[in-house]
């Protein structure tokens, strides 16, 4: 009886289907803060780090298949690169939720919701790339995705300065102050991987193309 042939592992499915659980832990965030209760906060800590947990296992799995790939689609150190920055945006949306908690803020500030805003849109421009990216060689899209996430960090830039500026010449609560100061940099840092995985999409259509 002829051996059923191995079913070969989709590393743009993989990139896809990391970029939609992006796409579920910024909707996520942005659904925690609007809806904020400090009471009943722990619960969304918790959720969130289901969503964090789901996308390390995806990529542990991804990592496997690649151990034993003979010839990937594009260099090795390419998936590894992106996958890496993937998951770090994730961590750093589950590190946001979870400083909330820690730090035991009692209500959310308009900047933070302006930011999550912001990050849900840039995920949704990185998931748009990452389909793309399936058929990189060909696309006539992918350029403009990719700058798409590029100016959505560049707005995120922006509004960190503005936050920052209204945040140390009004705030008078030191404590206030370094609690939201470290909480923009986390929301900033989340539309900075985002960037930083458009980048290495970049790189890779450049070396292959």
């Amino acid at each position: 009886m002829a051996r059923e042939k191995k079913k070969d592992f989709n590393y743009f499915d993989y990139f896809c289907t990391t970029a939609d659980m992006i796409c579920e832990a910024a909707d996520y965030l942005n659904a925690s803060l609007l809806s904020f209760d400090r009471e009943s906060f722990m619960p969304r800590v918790e959720g969130m780090h289901e969503i964090e947990n789901r996308a390390d296992m995806a990529r542990h799995e991804m990592t496997k298949h690649l151990m034993h790939e003979f010839i990937p689609p594009i260099d090795r150190e390419d998936i590894l690169e992106l996958s890496a920055k993937l998951d770090d945006i994730v961590d750093a949306i589950d590190d946001t939720v979870r400083r909330i908690y820690m730090y035991n803020v009692t209500e959310i500030k308009e900047g933070a919701l302006s930011f999550c805003t912001l990050i849900v849109k840039c995920a949704g421009a990185l998931r748009e790339a990452a389909e793309e990216f399936r058929s990189f060689k060909s696309s006539k899209h992918i350029k403009e995705k990719l700058v798409n996430v590029n100016t959505l960090e560049s707005d995120g830039d922006n509004l960190h300065s503005e936050l920052l500026h209204g945040l140390f010449a009004g705030e008078q609560d030191m404590r206030a102050l370094i609690v939201w100061m470290n909480i923009y940099e986390d929301l900033e840092s989340c539309l900075d991987y985002c960037e930083d995985a458009a980048d290495i999409i970049e790189s890779v259509i450049m070396k292959n193309t």
